[in-house]
């Protein structure tokens, strides 16, 4: 019998992702899930969807936040990994699947930064937080967005205006004195009020969206032109509709802002280096590995034959029984649609002492002992193009190891035979003495 063991940390990354609710039925929540680093789009949404329970009637839509503005929509699912860098921002918003009929609506958020620069003042809007996405059921007008934003914000709501009135303190709707909140800039406050007309937009606090929840500006694809959202505002049918929402004291008093700022690295490099290092990959993970339940994708469902349909399942391999030989074969050769490489990672295998007893599933006490011996090593020096092959093995009858290299063969000590090039390793079950004790050598002679 013999096992092929995938290397964990080679073939996969963790990914660090936070996903945002459409329709604003919970809080935001990062995950961090493991994929395979040569995989696809598809391979990050799926394990994604598992992650958050995502509903069936839901899909995951993938996206790459830069300097607060969606960058990028990750709409290909082949489109590989390799193209999501360390230090990106990924987010993944719920959206119902019927939402091809419908409009999207992507927000962003924008406050009014006022700077005192050499005495005088300055005010400029800039876009901060994590943009949202939702979507309009049957848009005509601006009272739509005004509703969908609302209901996109309802889980920011803080808890003090959800269990009293829906109003402000008192003076706030009335043009009460100015309140800045600071920032961390040299010199800079955001203010919201009255003060600082802004060229792109119309005051946000303009009587024209005074009818509107929220002061809302409609912006094309760069976000250069603005265009205040009214009651009256006709929405076009278009597929990806954007807006700028205007943050003032209002929206501070009333939403909790931190649920949207500082995202997650999808992947922190340096710290997986760091633990690399101070973790080597053992044969205990890549049979973990080996073991562990696997998600099966859309493209391969399985067949209930309780319900009569295919559905999207897991599979997972169980050990029920061991041999007396076992061998593993630890998988270097990584294949992609991309990339074809040998990986030369070194596995920390035991040369002793094997207990294998806490994978094994049979509960049957008659059976023998779970504890192996090394007694062979076959290893690969080179790449897929070509290599060589060359074995370490153990003569029992002399308590020694051996190199063989083609014709050569040379002692070798015990300590020298755990490399990097270790490709099959050969087991034998230790027996077990009458008392129950585990003997510590085999009982295997050399052949005349």
């Amino acid at each position: 019998m013999y096992l092929s063991l995938p290397l964990p940390s080679t073939v996969t990354k963790t990914m660090t992702v936070t996903v945002f609710y459409s329709d604003g039925s919970g809080l935001p929540m990062p995950y961090t899930v493991t994929v395979l680093k040569h995989g696809y789009i598809k391979d990050l949404a799926q394990a994604l969807e598992i992650a958050c329970c995502l509903r069936i009637d839901e899909y995951l839509l993938l996206a790459e936040v830069y300097d607060h503005r969606v960058f990028r929509y990750f709409e290909n699912p082949t489109e590989i990994l390799n193209s999501v860098k360390d230090d990106e921002h990924i987010v993944a918003y719920r959206l119902p699947k019927r939402v091809a009929q419908l409009t999207r609506l992507e927000i962003s958020h924008r406050y009014l930064e006022k700077c005192i620069i050499d005495s005088s003042k300055a005010s400029e809007r800039k876009l901060f937080l994590t943009p949202l996405v939702t979507f309009l059921e049957d848009p005509h007008n601006g009272a739509d967005i005004d509703f969908a934003v609302h209901k996109v914000l309802a889980p920011l709501r803080r808890k003090a205006f959800i269990s009293s009135a829906p109003g402000l303190k008192d003076g706030a709707e009335n043009g009460s004195p100015l309140e800045t909140i600071e920032v961390p800039m040299n010199s800079c406050t955001i203010q919201f009020g009255r003060e600082g007309q802004s060229t792109e937009c119309i005051d946000p606090v303009g009587n024209s969206s005074m009818e509107l929840t929220f002061h809302l500006c409609l912006t094309d694809e760069r976000g250069t032109n603005c265009r205040p959202v009214t009651k009256d505002t006709v929405i076009e049918p278009v597929r990806m509709q954007k807006v700028i929402l205007d943050w003032t004291e209002k929206e501070y008093e009333l939403y909790d802002a931190s649920y949207l700022k500082d995202l997650p690295e999808v992947h922190k490099s340096g710290l997986t280096v760091k633990k690399t290092k101070q973790e080597a990959i053992s044969l205990f993970s890549c049979l973990e590995a080996f073991l562990k339940e696997e998600p099966l994708g859309p493209d391969d469902m399985w067949y209930c034959p309780c319900c009569k349909e295919h559905r999207q399942a897991s599979k997972k391999l169980d050990l029920w029984r061991l041999p007396d030989i076992l061998v593993f074969h630890l998988k270097r050769f990584s294949y992609s649609r991309w990339l074809k490489n040998k990986l030369d990672t070194f596995v920390n295998f035991p040369i002793h002492n094997l207990d294998l007893s806490k994978y094994v599933k049979s509960t049957d006490l008659s059976e023998s002992s779970h504890v192996y011996e090394l007694y062979a090593i076959s290893n690969h020096y080179g790449g897929l193009g070509g290599g060589h092959y060359t074995a370490y093995c153990k003569l029992i009858d002399d308590d020694r190891w051996y190199h063989f290299d083609d014709s050569h063969v040379s002692p070798v000590a015990e300590l020298d035979i755990k490399t990097s090039a270790a490709y099959v390793l050969f087991y034998r079950r230790v027996k077990a003495q009458q008392n129950g004790v585990v003997g510590g050598s085999f009982q295997c002679h050399r052949s005349s």
